[in-house]
């Protein structure tokens, strides 16, 4: 092979090469520029959340609101459309947004002075919200839920994981923050196999992604 020919082949391998080195670099930007917050859960070592501190109040919500120094202030009351309940002592007052516990809170502090008792227990007697699953399920849509309820059993509720191609390893949940949106990635593959026992309790308007496995194919 003569030495014009053997240049040209070296020449040729250097570009690839640095091609290659650039389009390695292409990717570490695009990977380390991400716009959502990526948050990778092995496991849950918090607590698991009660119904109440899970879910915020919501339109609709029915809720029993009982005083017991003064269980002649009990009452049972709906949020209306405009987010507001009517209490005796404290007239209107917004709730929608709040959780229970942060409503006792709320009431305790602007009735304090009229309480004999300064204990107010605030329940949810109804109340239902949304969340949606997709990906490779076998029956992706919206899920309307009355009780607490974790990514895994949203799963199951609409259909469970379609085994030829869900990577159970790298399920995400969508959830959209006072910051942003956010991404979490759960490994249900380890609740399934019985490796691990956590819990992972979604939120109103949650999406529930289960992506295929990756395949050269």
């Amino acid at each position: 092979m003569n030495k014009n020919v053997l240049g040209k082949i070296c020449a040729n391998c250097q570009a690839l090469l640095l091609i290659l080195f650039c389009y390695l670099i292409g990717l570490l930007g695009l990977t380390g520029c991400e716009t959502d917050p990526v948050t990778r859960l092995q496991k849950q070592s918090s607590p698991e959340p009660t119904h109440s501190e899970m879910v915020a109040l919501r339109e609709g919500d029915l809720l029993t609101i009982s005083f017991p120094g003064s269980p002649n202030l009990n009452t049972t009351q709906q949020i209306r459309r405009d987010g507001k309940i009517s209490l005796p002592l404290v007239g209107e007052m917004k709730v929608a947004g709040l959780t229970a516990n942060e409503l006792e809170k709320n009431i305790i502090n602007l009735c304090a002075a009229q309480l004999v008792s300064k204990e107010v227990t605030v329940a949810v007697q109804n109340s239902t919200f949304p969340v949606f699953v997709t990906g490779a399920i076998l029956h992706p849509g919206k899920i309307v839920s009355n009780h607490p309820l974790t990514a895994l059993e949203a799963v199951m509720e609409a259909g469970g994981f379609d085994y030829t191609k869900a990577d159970l390893k790298n399920v995400v949940v969508i959830r959209q923050e006072a910051n942003g949106m956010r991404h979490y990635v759960l490994n249900l593959k380890l609740i399934m196999d019985g490796k691990a026992s956590w819990s992972f309790y979604l939120k109103p308007t949650d999406i529930v992604y289960v992506p295929e496995r990756f395949s050269w194919l």
